[in-house]
């Protein structure tokens, strides 16, 4: 006889296997707690990066991003804000949309509000702006048309993004551990092998040490191989930190820690400060730059928003083998909701926009194929509200290795692309390129549709392009011209 308490772990996992769907993806629960983990492990920087980033940044008045005038104060806030909104939206994503995919403050979209919209208005007006961008997107998304543009992508665009976001991952990660620097000295490369084209630092072995152990793993076929390797490259992080007194990386010591130093904390909880949910003004931005500027800010904001999710989705269903025929992902409308109200919910919380993250692939590459392990991810974002010390102890070092795996296995799908056929294999080609090149996933996407339509129409082809592909590049034509419109139109 069974006893009562197994029966109840068999309905409880007899509950998640009917709602997610997980033995018809081809998953086990296990695996989706593995990649949930995983995916909060490599992403969950974001709770220590967005504060340096918006925390110490003055709005128009003078005030510190996040109220007051203390930025310590700011940057604790704006951290425990950061980690409820990517807790609730991802698992959101998961329980509506049941697809491996988390979201979090967009990092990009947070720095260019910082730096560039809340120096002209106050932190509240900005955040407005984020607000109202995320809600022209949901109406968007309601009425079908954002659907509708992604399903009149080509196929071999859609690989091409994938593609695309492969190299894109792969090169943040080789940025974040440090193995691949821009150069101190001007006039040199752009990027370099760590300083002065040799590697330096402890810091560096942790990465290539967790990058080998990860990959040796994987090419195993053993279970778990990213979580194993991320945690011990993390203890491996904390024991030479312990020994050597590394420190950060600054401009006199180019060999410490990229973000966050791996010690064990002084304090392992914090108490929540939920002060900067509802520090927003909708409209407030239109009065101090005017209504031509403000809708300019919007479109920035809303046409990066509409289409990183777009290749972001594409990519994490090419992954987990989700895609259909068309190269749509299962419950693609759920998944572009969820997205728009995660947008509105970061600026409604003071945080910036939210949006889905490509470090998901990592989760994905561990397994994950349902939204359980968002699910996961979102509970692990809720509970470093009050353990965030502990956020800390995984160094960028630590976490960046299973993006390049993840870039690997991504990149793989560039066989599905017809090189002998210019007039998709260029667009593909300026897609995949162009995202690590400007360290923007739009950026190559609108590039690829650009090329895609132009190439088309000069062909006499423009039959076969579809209506919404016309109007969509017209936009990005647009989009790579907001700078000089903007200055002439104000």
């Amino acid at each position: 006889m069974s006893s009562p308490q197994a029966a109840t772990a068999r309905s409880g996992s007899g509950f998640l296997e009917s709602f997610f769907k997980i033995s018809e993806r081809g998953s086990t629960v296990s695996r989706e707690i593995r990649g949930g983990l995983v995916t909060f492990f490599t992403m969950a920087y974001i709770v220590v990066l967005n504060p340096l980033i918006i925390g110490t940044v003055k709005d128009g008045t003078g005030q510190f991003v996040g109220g007051g005038t203390d930025p310590a104060a700011s940057i604790a806030k704006i951290a425990v804000a950061t980690a409820l909104v990517a807790g609730v939206v991802t698992i959101l994503m998961g329980v509506v949309a049941n697809f491996p995919l988390a979201l979090a403050t967009g990092l990009g979209l947070n720095a260019f509000i910082a730096f560039s919209v809340a120096t002209k208005m106050t932190w509240a007006d900005a955040m407005g702006l984020v607000v109202l961008e995320g809600l022209i997107i949901l109406v968007l998304v309601l009425t079908g048309f954002r659907k509708a543009v992604f399903e009149a992508v080509p196929l071999q665009l859609k690989i091409a993004i994938s593609v695309g976001i492969g190299l894109f991952i792969a090169f943040i990660g080789l940025v974040d551990a440090g193995f691949v620097r821009r150069p101190a000295a001007a006039g040199g490369p752009p990027v370099e092998l760590g300083v002065g084209g040799n590697l330096r630092g402890w810091p560096v072995l942790v990465f290539v040490v967790g990058l080998i152990l990860i990959v040796t793993l994987y090419a195993r076929k053993v279970k778990g191989a990213i979580l194993i390797g991320i945690l011990a490259a993390t203890v491996l992080a904390i024991v030479l930190e312990a020994v050597t007194k590394v420190g950060a990386r600054t401009a006199d010591n180019p060999g410490g820690w990229g973000l966050s130093v791996p010690k064990l904390p002084d304090d392992w909880f914090t108490k929540p400060n939920l002060d900067t949910i509802g520090e927003f003004s909708l409209f407030g931005s239109f009065e101090r730059v005017g209504v031509v500027s403000a809708l300019l800010l919007v479109f920035t904001l809303m046409l990066a928003d509409f289409f990183d999710t777009m290749g972001t989705m594409t990519a994490i269903g090419a992954e987990a083998g989700l895609l259909d025929k068309d190269g749509n992902p299962p419950n693609a409308q759920r998944i572009l909701i969820v997205d728009s109200v995660a947008a509105a919910a970061g600026g409604a919380a003071s945080v910036s926009s939210n949006t889905s993250y490509i470090e998901s692939a990592s989760g994905v590459g561990e397994g994950a194929r349902t939204g359980l392990a968002s699910v996961v991810t979102g509970i692990c974002f809720l509970i470093s509200m009050v353990v965030a010390p502990l956020v800390t102890l995984v160094p960028y070092e630590a976490a960046t290795p299973a993006l390049i795996l993840v870039g690997f296995l991504m990149m793989t799908q560039v066989k599905g692309i017809d090189f002998d056929d210019i007039e998709v294999a260029f667009p593909a080609f300026l897609t995949i390129i162009l995202m690590p090149f400007t360290y923007s996933i739009s950026a190559g996407i609108g590039a690829g549709f650009v090329a895609f339509v132009i190439l088309k129409a000069v062909l006499g082809k423009a039959r076969q392009i579809h209506p919404l592909m016309w109007v969509v590049a017209a936009l990005f034509v647009v989009y790579f011209a907001i700078g000089p419109l903007g200055d002439w139109l104000t």
